[in-house]
């Protein structure tokens, strides 16, 4: 990634959100802000898309999985906060809003990302004129340089007290040392916090047809310098947030997934094949 600048994965991932607050009703996932941060340029990109651009079953199937893993994330934070935690990390922040929406006058946000996705992420949030309270700090961190402990203490997080940790979008471009460090570094914070993070199949599990999706994913995101590293089964999953000291799981497929969040929709939008995978632990 070229310093300043946002990696293109995490922008495309913000435009898949911001057209589904565009194009599907009902909404899975509300963020009034997700088209005014992508700026103008990228914002007009995404109310130009054609009907056909926008309804091909692959791309509403991406729009649906990226706009139901925030949702996701946020129901786990609620159930954080009713246990105690405090202090909320968005790890990979990329373009997320949650720091400019918080209705949570007493929840702490850190948003940890690389530096250079979250330096122009910061210019992106004052063109926009967002405001950012005083309850929100910017760690960043490169996570195959430095430890995410390190990180969030630089910017003030209170390891002695319960945490909330959305990580999105992220484990899949990691080496699997890097994955579990961090991983290990959630479960050693107190009783009551948890984590919502989503992954993704091993090729050779999956069908033929979903094999070739995933072959032109994979070479989509490695022609923009973030190739694909790290892919997992539901079993080796689990052994690794037991093994890092996590006591309740909870790892939903798509079909979980398509019976909590979109059942009985008229629009027929859900998740479709099984590559990804969302998943709470609890310490």
């Amino acid at each position: 990634m070229q310093q300043g600048r946002a990696s293109r994965t995490a922008l495309r991932v913000a435009m898949r959100r911001a057209a589904h607050q565009l194009y599907d009703e009902p909404l899975v996932f509300h963020d009034p802000l997700a088209l005014r941060v992508l700026g103008e340029e990228d914002a007009a990109r995404v109310l130009s898309e054609t009907e056909a651009e926008r309804n091909t079953p692959w791309v509403r199937g991406m729009r649906a999985f990226m706009a139901v893993r925030s949702r996701f994330a946020e129901d786990e934070l609620a159930t954080a906060m009713l246990r105690g935690a405090r202090q909320y990390v968005v790890l990979g922040a990329g373009l997320d809003t949650f720091a400019c929406r918080n209705p949570h006058e007493d929840l702490m946000v850190f948003e940890v990302d690389h530096p250079a996705t979250q330096a122009w992420k910061r210019c992106m949030i004052d063109a926009a004129g967002f405001q950012i309270s005083h309850s929100v700090r910017f760690a960043p961190v490169d996570f195959e340089r430095e430890t995410l402990a390190e990180g969030l203490a630089a910017a003030g997080f209170c390891a002695d007290k319960p945490a909330f940790f959305s990580w999105l979008g992220v484990i899949p471009y990691l080496t699997e040392a890097a994955a579990m460090a961090t991983l290990a570094c959630i479960a050693g914070l107190p009783q009551g916090s948890g984590v919502a993070f989503d992954y993704a199949m091993p090729r050779e599990s999956l069908g033929a047809t979903e094999q070739s999706t995933f072959d032109a994913l994979a070479a989509r995101v490695a022609a923009a310098g973030e190739p694909f590293r790290l892919f997992l089964t539901p079993e080796d999953m689990e052994l690794s947030l037991r093994t890092a000291g996590f006591s309740a799981i909870e790892d939903l497929n798509s079909v979980a997934i398509n019976e909590r969040y979109f059942a009985e929709r008229k629009d027929g939008l859900r998740i479709r094949g099984t590559m990804g995978h969302l998943v709470s632990a609890w310490v």
